[in-house]
């Protein structure tokens, strides 16, 4: 059952990633399976409820500031959403007192300029004609469209898994 609950966040993360690259959308069903899934994982590992409050005070302080970054349209509902769940499962401080929420997001700031970057250098190149027009790559033609966003959750998704080991939860898990 522990390998199972160590793989839900990873495998969520994944599929939020996928998704946004996909279909520029986040669902509201994996963000509530993600934090459904964190709170049967803390039960199963027996999570002081002091780290729990900790860690659900942790998402809602994200989750504020980034509705706050979402009313300024910087970025969408759905990163918003997946941030502060991811935040849920990392807390403010791991195991060891390392800032695992801090790292979070610096990972996830260093990750988003970079795919940036390559998203709107991607967009400076002509789009070969052989993906024009196929519904199959529509994918492709949003990212490449400059009217389109950045699908940011690749980059949270890929901060949460970078720092996912350094959490309290994981360690719960893997004791």
């Amino acid at each position: 059952m522990s390998t199972v609950a160590m793989l839900l966040f990873p495998l969520g993360m994944a599929l939020a990633a996928s998704s946004d690259l996909l279909t520029m959308r986040i669902s509201n069903k994996l963000v509530l399976l993600l934090a459904i899934g964190f709170v049967v994982t803390a039960l199963i590992v027996e999570m002081p409820l002091q780290q729990f409050a900790m860690n659900v005070l942790c998402a809602f302080v994200v989750l504020m500031v980034a509705f706050g970054l979402f009313a300024l349209r910087w970025i969408g509902g759905g990163d918003a959403k997946l941030a502060a769940t991811t935040s849920l499962w990392l807390g403010f401080v791991g195991p060891s007192g390392d800032f695992t929420l801090v790292a979070y997001l610096v990972y996830a700031a260093l990750l988003g300029g970079v795919l940036t970057l390559a998203i709107l250098a991607l967009r400076r190149l002509p789009l070969d004609t052989v993906f024009v027009g196929r519904p199959w790559l529509g994918w492709l033609n949003r990212l490449h469209d400059p009217k389109q966003g950045v699908p940011y959750g690749i980059a949270l998704a890929l901060a949460g898994m970078l720092t996912y080991t350094n959490s309290t939860i994981f360690e719960r898990l893997t004791a």
